[in-house]
């Protein structure tokens, strides 16, 4: 057994840590509790997306995409469901459905198909295996141009990172190292717009969206959310950590401010700066209200739209909902995952000082 296994499979209770701790028992139950709560229902949603219009209405629903088998029977124009059917004398027999009256189903042999065998519903159940429908992937890159909706929201939001990442840099360096009149005021007064939602200032905004001519544009979803306060605080608090000393010996060196910036400040500031990255991919790669307002071409919608033509008055499509939904969340796991050992450090950082 190697040293990671002995870790975790170590007991408080017993001679030696062999026996079982009360201690032992509910540690595991609320590991297993919240890995369960946690990554159960991604588990679920990717084995979903494999799943036929069939298997996900199914009740009780499976984790796994199961098919009912179907065969081709002679004299019947379409394949024929199978079924393990419990005969009177207690035998089983493999049969296909031909149609259903009440809770009676009328089945045939698949080898034999003259005779009609009439059997109770709850004496049969349905010979399944497992298929992965990988055509809930395909068809939505082919007929329902979802490659343009991933360039979109790939454009988006790079975009609105890259700018967003200078803009609150450039704001978080100004509060925290110029000594100037007002600067805590300005700063509460940019904490005070974290508790205005979206809503209170949507009309206003998309004014003013619309006046620029930024309707029907990617950039109208861009420019809107460049500023966060969050970045500021994040980077502000960061950035205190910055010893002023640093910049008065730059400033002695002849440093202009912008390289004092560029060239000093914001490579030391990397972790905060990844931190808010994560946060401003996951914001723009999920945001969905503002796109749907701004957007109204088809062309142009993000993936977050574009998944809503998959859902009409009547029907919808829940297989591909739940496949591109499982394409949507690739990047953004990506991205945390290069990124992640950046999180603890930037966060821990904004609160040294």
């Amino acid at each position: 057994m190697g040293a990671a296994a002995r870790f975790i499979l170590r007991r408080k209770g017993g001679p030696g840590g062999k026996g079982w701790h009360w201690t032992d028992i509910v540690t595991w139950v609320w590991l297993v509790g919240g890995l369960v709560i946690m990554f159960g229902p991604a588990v679920w949603l990717a084995f979903s997306s494999f799943k036929t219009p069939a298997a996900l209405a199914e009740f009780p629903p499976s984790i796994l995409p199961y098919v009912t088998s179907q065969a081709t029977v002679e004299g019947y124009d379409r394949p024929l469901q199978l079924f393990d059917a419990k005969m009177p004398d207690g035998s089983t027999r493999v049969l296909a459905e031909v149609r259903r009256i009440g809770l009676v189903s009328q089945m045939v042999d698949p080898k034999a198909p003259g005779e009609i065998v009439r059997v109770n519903m709850n004496d049969r159940t349905p010979v399944r295996s497992i298929s992965f429908a990988t055509t809930n992937y395909t068809e939505p890159f082919v007929h329902f141009d979802f490659l343009r909706y991933l360039w979109n929201s790939v454009f988006v939001t790079v975009t609105a990172t890259l700018i967003t990442l200078v803009v609150n840099s450039m704001a978080a360096f100004a509060l925290s190292k110029y000594e100037f009149r007002g600067r805590s005021a300005a700063m509460l007064v940019i904490l005070a717009t974290l508790m205005v939602p979206l809503s209170v200032i949507m009309v206003p905004l998309y004014s003013i969206i619309s006046s620029l001519g930024l309707f029907n544009s990617l950039w109208g979803v861009i420019l809107p959310t460049v500023a966060t306060p969050t970045g500021v605080f994040i980077l502000r608090q960061y950035m205190l950590t910055i010893p002023d000393e640093l910049i008065d010996a730059a400033r002695m060196d002849k440093a202009s401010e912008w390289q004092i910036y560029w060239r000093i400040v914001l490579p030391l500031t990397a972790p905060a700066l990844a931190v808010l990255a994560i946060f401003s991919v996951v914001w723009r790669w999920n945001d969905f209200l503002w796109p749907l307002i701004v957007l109204s071409r088809r062309e142009l919608y993000t993936l977050q739209v574009g998944l809503s033509i998959y859902s009409g008055e009547l029907n919808v499509q829940w297989h591909f909902i739940l496949a591109m939904t499982v394409v949507t969340m690739i990047p953004v796991v990506l991205v945390f995952i290069f990124l992640q050992r950046f999180i603890t450090t930037g966060i821990a950082g904004t609160g040294l000082k």
